[in-house]
């Protein structure tokens, strides 16, 4: 049984591409109020585990809660940043229309953003620290400061869990201090955090829990657990994850 403060619930999640495995009996809890990071080799189900638990990877068998719900029944919960190369940085679009775009989801067929939205909305900006370029196009932006504008539009949404996809990469030491800084202020705020990420001595330094997984879960738990000598070679081992 899982305690009261898991806030996602994992059981026996299966994913195929195909007649290909991608995930492979995936029975995992995340706290409420966590942050966790997905670890493993290439082609180990970490993007796929992600988006299993947007609804966008249907399951060959299992089932993936959020609190007591289904992930279609709170989605307004959940936000999603996507890896950096997905997103297209020279598109012309400001930063406040980024965030902006997290309000949408809620408005009806129609309606403009109202008094409440733009109030949501300037809370973001102010939060990440982004009032001095509110106004300027995304292309102009360091990579770090791009990152914020989508953290940003995620708590305009008004989500509370935030799946990120390899959050850190192509950032450099100071964009990365930045950004461990605000999943440690979210952390405190019971805002919960699950991410992709490639690094494993990043993951050590910034992520307290983990999940290592290799196709199959490998382990899950404390950072520094999880990340054993014997969990890493058998996740890691080669052609472990050989079609």
């Amino acid at each position: 049984m899982h305690s009261p403060e898991t806030i996602l619930r994992l059981r026996d999640v299966t994913v195929r591409y195909g007649r290909n495995p991608a995930l492979e009996g995936i029975t995992v809890g995340i706290p409420c109020g966590s942050l966790t990071a997905i670890l493993g080799p290439n082609g180990a189900g970490k993007s796929t585990l992600l988006k299993a638990i947007l609804g966008w990877m249907p399951l060959v068998r299992g089932d993936i809660r959020i609190g007591d719900a289904h992930p279609q029944h709170a989605l307004p919960r959940l936000a999603y940043l996507p890896q950096r190369h997905a997103i297209d940085w020279d598109f012309p679009i400001t930063v406040r229309a980024v965030v902006e775009q997290g309000r949408y989801p809620s408005l009806s067929p129609w309606r403009r953003l109202g008094g409440a939205d733009r109030e949501r909305v300037d809370r973001a900006i102010a939060e990440l620290d982004l009032g001095t370029v509110s106004d300027r196009q995304i292309c102009r932006l360091s990579g770090g400061q791009q990152q914020r504008v989508f953290l940003a539009r995620a708590l305009a949404q008004g989500a509370d869990i935030f799946l990120l996809d390899e959050p850190f990469a192509g950032l450099d030491l100071i964009a990365t201090e930045e950004l461990t800084h605000i999943f440690r202020s979210w952390e405190k705020q019971g805002r919960t955090v699950l991410a992709a990420v490639h690094d494993l001595h990043l993951a050590r330094a910034v992520f307290p829990r983990g999940v290592l997984l290799a196709r199959e879960l490998v382990a899950e738990g404390e950072i520094g657990a999880v990340l054993s000598e014997e969990h890493i070679n058998r996740a890691f081992r080669t052609g472990h994850l050989l079609l």
